[in-house]
């Protein structure tokens, strides 16, 4: 049972999509990508300076469609959306004090996808740092800590949070020392998601029910990226060039977290544009051509605003 409804036309649409995709790009298997889509059809004002969505909002059914929704992937630096909800139910708590040095690696996590501040923040959140390798006792102690985003998470009692993994950091070049010990021999405990797991957090960050209204407004404003990307931004790592923000107009509003690796390409985006429905669509991509491949996630996006433009 997903948490969105099931819409005819849209499971339509989405089944042109990724049959149009999959004829694009026949080098992506059917087993190879996830898809999570959402459409809103409460009105949402693009023009707004913080995002509101209505009262009664929650009284209409959310519209959605997902393919593979609940296989669990590697999700790269997708993973930080749920350290940056984590992060701020700590300093909701009162578990964690504001700092200029936290607040600091919470924005470069987010805005530049830095793993050296995802790590500073996994350390904060969990009270653990990476070191050295640990005896059988003490790095038994060391992973019940680590495993506190995970209880966290699994404490919200939604379905889709039930099969996920984030209780490891995010890296460049790989595992060394106890977290080697800890992500295992052969990475057998590595971060999961599941593309509708991913959908249904951001959905509830955009619709301001994470913690509270202020800190999801504080959330998304991290997550708002600049269209288009300016010439000085890295065209490597703007988290827009090759990935489903790359074929928005101008005029659109996009609110994303992209994670790519040698073997996975991902985004989570919710994207406003004038004169059609606001929509939040997660698609994970694997395989190692595919993680390569920077035309496959804007082709997505772009057959999506042609299919709304045509309906």
């Amino acid at each position: 049972m997903t948490f969105f409804m099931p819409d005819e036309q849209l499971n339509s649409l989405a089944k042109q999509i990724l049959a149009v995709t999959w004829a694009e790009f026949p080098e992506l298997t059917r087993d190879q990508c996830a898809l999570t889509w959402l459409v809103y059809d409460t009105p949402v004002m693009v023009d707004k300076k913080e995002i509101t969505f209505p009262g009664e909002f929650w009284q209409h059914p959310i519209n959605g469609f997902s393919y593979r929704g609940d296989e669990t992937i590697y999700p790269a630096s997708v993973v930080k959306l749920f350290y940056l909800v984590a992060i701020h139910q700590w300093l909701e708590a009162g578990n964690l004090k504001p700092s200029v040095e936290l607040n600091r690696a919470m924005t470069d996590m987010i805005v530049d996808s830095s793993n050296d501040a995802t790590s500073l923040v996994v350390d904060m959140l969990t009270h653990t740092t990476s070191g050295p390798e640990l005896p059988p006792q003490e790095l038994a102690q060391w992973q019940q800590k680590r495993d506190e985003i995970n209880r966290y998470f699994q404490g919200f009692g939604w379905e889709e949070l039930k099969q996920i993994n984030v209780n490891q950091k995010t890296w460049c070049d790989g595992y060394y020392g106890r977290e080697k010990q800890f992500v295992g021999e052969k990475g057998e405990n590595r971060n999961r998601l599941t593309t509708n797991a991913v959908a249904r957090l951001f959905h509830n960050m955009v619709a301001e029910r994470v913690i509270s209204p202020e800190r999801s407004q504080q959330m998304m404003k991290l997550l708002n990226r600049q269209l288009p990307p300016t010439p000085a931004d890295n065209q490597e790592e703007n988290q827009i060039t090759g990935f489903l923000g790359e074929s928005l107009p101008a005029n659109a509003k996009l609110w994303s977290k992209a994670g790519w690796t040698s073997q996975v390409r991902h985004d989570a985006a919710y994207i406003e544009i004038p004169n059609l429905p606001p929509f939040l669509l997660v698609v994970f991509t694997e395989g190692q051509k595919n993680s390569q491949n920077k035309n496959i996630l804007p082709f997505i996006s772009q057959l999506v605003l042609e299919m709304f433009k045509s309906r």
